[in-house]
């Protein structure tokens, strides 16, 4: 049996934030669901409280929205403010890849190397259950080689708010979005922080859903 979130002993807000963060970005709860407390804190095994705090925190990053005497559902971007997100997240993207170019720590490139090889190769199996994990770390990898952190805290939100976005679950995509982080991986290594910014860039419209964009 599960380990209820009320049994653990850590902080319960940030673990109900986290839990309720990977079920919206993984799709189980899609834009416009309700998220009822009295539901989640009897699933997670913790009081309302905690259920209360994490709402308004993944609020404030832009995944919920709450809504005076009618609670709070899972957000998606309104149609003008899509591409908005898109281009402010492919502008800081290219940013982060430049700047990795520019500093390329050596143990943080071996890192990098690490995620990249371990998508590779569970997409050489055809497993593509933990790619959106892969594809966090990598994101995450490559800001830690940047080294800039009040520039990772903004992308984090806004790669969180652009999520829902991107196609998930295409293979094809999904290799196709693996020999883009090579690519990028190639040119921080390198450092061509033109080429890294550029790749980085294109790597975020290069996943955008059409129609998702456009809607």
């Amino acid at each position: 049996m599960a380990l209820a979130i009320g049994d653990a002993h850590t902080p319960l807000t940030k673990m109900v934030k986290d839990a309720l963060r990977e079920r919206i970005l993984n799709a189980e709860f899609e834009p416009g669901t309700r998220l009822v407390e009295g539901k989640i804190s009897e699933e997670m095994g913790v009081s309302r409280m905690p259920v209360r705090e994490a709402l308004r925190e993944l609020a404030a990053e832009g995944l919920v929205k709450i809504i005076p005497r009618r609670g709070a559902t899972v957000s998606m971007p309104a149609a003008d403010q899509k591409m908005d997100l898109i281009e402010v997240r492919a502008t800081l993207e290219a940013l982060n890849a430049r700047l990795a170019a520019r500093r390329k720590d050596p143990e943080r490139i071996e890192e990098l190397q690490r995620v990249l090889a371990a998508g590779e190769a569970d997409i050489e199996k055809g497993d593509f259950s933990e790619m959106r994990a892969h594809n966090d770390a990598f994101h995450i990898a490559l800001g830690e080689v940047s080294g800039n952190v009040t520039l990772q805290e903004l992308i984090r939100t806004l790669r969180d708010q652009t999520a829902m976005l991107f196609k998930q679950d295409d293979p094809v995509k999904v290799r196709e979005t693996w020999r883009e982080h090579a690519d990028i991986l190639r040119a921080v290594i390198a450092g061509d922080e033109e080429l890294a910014a550029i790749l980085a860039s294109r790597h975020v419209y290069n996943a955008v859903e059409p129609e998702k964009a456009a809607d």
